[in-house]
């Protein structure tokens, strides 16, 4: 039951007949792992805080620099130096104090994925780097677990919902993140953002994005982004999305997968 208190806090989310009070109710009971406090992880915590998510849980080795605050925008300029997981958990508790926040002040591994993600339902993936994202979503196929992803370039971002250790309706199984990106690009191909900048303005559309899509799956209205990658063209404003499907030759849950476990990242 919502006390009177969380009945005016979530009354716009309560008068969505899509979400309504048994949405609001399965928000609480919810336990959302986000994969990392920066330019993606930042507004998604933040609009997940604010809708009432029951349990976060946020992962994040870094401390808080200077050059952060142009596009993370949980953190301020008093929290430099700071763990990331710190100003994130007090900023969650400033927007929202029924939420609980788990801080892990860690690098997601190999070896402490699969007991990271054993505590939560759902995964939102804000990482910035190839080897986390094919990481994660091979922890989440594993674990059982929903995954939602998002990555930015300079003036471009992709977000998709991944659910690879289920069936479609039709019985197909749904594809991976393998399925769709079999092979990661060569090192030194994609520059990092120190090199090559980034939009703060975009980060946070994905953010929030993948923070609704979150919300979505939790709740469950609308058509989600299982086997569809949305992509958005920061310079013409556009946003497109391409469908995506099970791959039978993809080596983790094709016909004859040779990943069996998290060692391949090791």
């Amino acid at each position: 039951m919502l006390t009177p208190e969380e009945l005016e806090r979530y009354a716009r989310h309560i008068v969505l007949r899509e979400v309504g009070g048994p949405g609001q109710a399965a928000l609480g009971r919810a336990r959302v792992l986000v994969i990392g406090a920066g330019g993606l992880g930042a507004p998604a915590l933040l609009y997940l805080a604010a809708a009432g998510v029951g349990t976060l849980g946020v992962i994040d080795d870094d401390a808080v620099s200077l050059s952060n605050l142009q596009r993370q925008v949980i953190h301020g300029t008093p929290d430099i130096g700071r763990l990331k997981v710190d100003s994130a958990a007090e900023a969650i508790g400033r927007i929202n104090p029924h939420v609980h926040v788990a801080a892990h002040d860690a690098r997601l591994t190999a070896a402490n994925a699969l007991a990271v993600l054993s505590d939560y339902d759902i995964v939102a993936d804000g990482s910035d780097n190839f080897a986390t994202r094919y990481l994660v979503s091979d922890a989440c196929y594993f674990a059982k677990k929903p995954l939602v992803t998002a990555a930015v370039g300079t003036f471009d971002g992709t977000l998709t919902t991944i659910r690879a250790h289920e069936r479609a309706p039709d019985g197909r199984l749904n594809p991976t993140y393998r399925c769709l990106f079999p092979e990661p690009p060569p090192p030194g191909t994609v520059p990092a953002c120190s090199e090559a900048g980034i939009l703060g303005a975009l980060t946070g559309v994905l953010g929030s994005m993948m923070a609704l899509e979150v919300i979505r799956e939790i709740v469950g209205f609308g058509e989600g982004l299982v086997g569809r990658l949305l992509m958005v063209d920061a310079r013409a404003m556009r946003f497109e999305t391409l469908n995506y499907g099970w791959d039978p030759a993809n080596p983790l849950s094709g016909e004859q997968p040779t990943i069996r476990d998290l060692s391949v990242h090791t």
